[in-house]
């Protein structure tokens, strides 16, 4: 097994100067950048908000495939007025994590969730995942249960197995972020895909195509391992979803999972984040509130 890497130098390089440039663009205000060493590599984190006793619980962002912290940044500055966040360039991803060892499996992305967690002195923080990175969250749950306080699973991944539909909708939104500007409003659209609307993002994709990608699929979990999950849970789905049938999804989790919430974002597809970032960005800090209580 390979890890995940830029094919040379100048890829690597390009890559730098487009992330450091998003980063200037997307998150002007300051926030603590922390490389934290695990035994899967040094992991990137970024952490902002309250500090102060009466903040709530810690926040953990994790991004979905192909993305890094800065996907969260329309979602922020409400999050962090009222909780310690931490946002996570995940490692394997494009980001400013470096990978050092194969990740071969559900198992092993909790592994390094979990070792970033003790790292960061988190024993009790609230996860927060869109896509991949909730598939991540959901087998750390599963391996280390007791760890998360709460989840809040964002157009997760791993809830069903991926069709035509999905890879179809992949290589569209990938074409329509690659088009000249004024054509992309238009073809979000028709793609039924808000994320390529987002500028400096886009050119921060465009600028990891230098970058190998080598981490595990996010393999459907099973009935046994879904009916594992114990900590308080929000499951938003995108009632439009290319991922899934989000009513289907809806209808498994309240058998499996009867404890957890599920919402259907109405309108929204798997690019929910953007779609909608205010009910995002509610639902999470809804799944806190009654955390809290």
């Amino acid at each position: 097994m390979r890890i995940s890497e830029f094919t040379n130098g100048k890829a690597e390089a390009r890559f730098r100067a487009a992330y450091e440039r998003a980063l200037t663009e997307l998150r002007p205000e300051p926030w603590t950048a922390l490389d934290v060493p695990t035994g899967y590599g040094t992991t990137r984190v970024y952490r902002t908000g309250r500090t102060d006793p009466a903040g709530g619980r810690p926040i953990v962002l994790l991004p979905g495939s192909g993305g890094n912290a800065l996907m969260w940044h329309r979602h922020l500055d409400a999050l962090a007025a009222r909780h310690p966040v931490i946002a996570v360039d995940t490692v394997g991803e494009p980001g400013a994590s470096v990978q050092s060892t194969p990740i071969a499996d559900g198992r092993d992305a909790a592994d390094w969730l979990e070792e970033l967690l003790t790292a960061l002195d988190l024993p009790a923080a609230h996860l927060v995942g869109c896509s991949y990175g909730g598939w991540i969250a959901l087998n750390h749950q599963i391996h280390h249960p007791g760890r998360a306080a709460a989840l809040t699973l964002v157009e997760t991944a791993g809830l069903a197995d991926l069709d035509r539909r999905f890879y179809t909708w992949l290589i569209l939104g990938g074409l329509a972020a690659m088009a000249p500007r004024p054509l992309r409003p238009r073809l979000a659209r028709m793609v039924g895909n808000s994320a390529v609307l987002e500028t400096e993002l886009m050119a921060l994709l465009r600028a990891s195509t230098g970058f190998r990608r080598r981490l595990p699929p996010a393999a459907t979990l099973t009935d046994e391992e879904l009916g594992r999950l114990t900590a308080p849970a929000l499951f938003l789905l995108g009632e439009r979803s290319a991922l899934h049938d989000a009513r289907a999804v809806a209808d498994r989790l309240h058998r499996l999972v009867p404890a957890a919430r599920v919402e259907i974002v109405p309108g929204a597809g798997h690019s929910l984040p953007t779609d909608d970032p205010a009910a995002v960005t509610a639902g999470i800090l809804d799944t806190a509130a009654r955390q809290a209580g």
